[in-house]
């Protein structure tokens, strides 16, 4: 008896998936989004037309009524407001590009409110914390050294785990002290490092790297294959190193970012310089640093004062 084939994933009409493509394309050429970011555009997109496919709908005949259904359907199973509100904005981006293109002629999401969520604070390690992950890496070992060169350099300058990983050489002047970054919307931003991340890339630069390189390469932070790392397996090697430094909870590249800027806020950094050094385009974004700060401050009363 021959075994059940498998079925089969169900996939977007032609003429959605053309009108998918058309927008992907705009997103990365005229905006200039990053890869990641249309990719998760494509996914919710693609969500809303397989579900309107069951509907006897598309992504060009919808309607706010289809848009609210399907949204209603991913919060009852079980989807949350953050999520329903992130397939929102998708869907906003995808229709004023359809209006703009004059495939369609009214907006269907205009008269939709967004969930309200609430903001989370994001998790972050304090400053023992970070020296005793900072340490952890083996740096008698050429992975190790390249370790924590990475990880002071995320440290040191709050960067994206994208922005570390694709880091060539000559984006980094350690003579002058900087790194220039290209973040979200390729847009460039020069960010400080400090002594620390110095000394350390140059022992990489010095004592590692060469035995890494296969070939010709001009990416800083390579793999054992020497290639560029990926941002999964960057992720892998912070959480074995915060095995080793004892440190319970989420623990992830972005975790060392927020530790950036919370001790920066925490220190009296001005918001406005975090912000510029974060490469965040809205001061909106870099407040919620100061809400940490606050948090901390609330704990370390309670912690400490008798009348806590």
């Amino acid at each position: 008896m021959q075994s059940a084939s498998k079925e089969e994933k169900p996939v977007l009409e032609k003429a959605s998936r053309r009108l998918l493509l058309q927008f992907s394309d705009m997103l990365l050429i005229e905006r200039g989004l990053s890869k990641h970011t249309v990719s998760a555009y494509e996914t919710d997109i693609k969500l809303f037309g397989l579900y309107l496919q069951t509907h006897s709908s598309s992504l060009k005949t919808a309607d706010r009524a289809d848009i609210m259904a399907f949204l209603g359907s991913r919060v009852s199973s079980g989807g949350s407001a953050r999520s329903a509100a992130r397939m929102l904005s998708a869907l906003r981006r995808f229709y004023g590009f359809m209006l703009r293109e004059r495939i369609i002629s009214e907006d269907p999401t205009v008269l939709i409110d967004a969930p309200t969520i609430g903001r989370p604070l994001p998790s972050t390690l304090s400053e023992s914390e970070v020296k005793k992950l900072l340490s952890a890496p083996v740096v008698s070992t050429d992975i190790g050294l390249r370790d924590r060169a990475m990880l002071e350099l995320l440290y040191g300058c709050g960067l994206r785990v994208s922005e570390l990983v694709s880091l060539q050489v000559d984006q980094v002047n350690l003579n002058q002290g900087v790194v220039r970054v290209w973040g979200k919307g390729n847009k460039e931003r020069l960010v400080p490092m400090g002594e620390a991340a110095i000394d350390w890339i140059k022992r990489y630069m010095r004592d590692a790297r060469d035995n890494l390189v296969k070939g010709v390469s001009s990416t800083l932070f390579l793999s054992l294959r020497g290639r560029e790392m990926t941002r999964q397996s960057f992720w892998h090697r912070i959480k074995v190193h915060g095995v080793t430094a004892g440190i319970n909870g989420h623990l992830s590249p972005h975790t060392l970012r927020h530790a950036f800027a919370t001790h920066l806020v925490n220190h009296d950094a001005d918001l406005r310089v975090v912000q510029l050094l974060l490469g965040h385009s809205d001061l909106s974004t870099t407040q919620i640093y100061t809400h940490v700060a606050r948090e901390r401050l609330k704990y370390l009363h309670s912690l400490h004062h008798p009348r806590g």
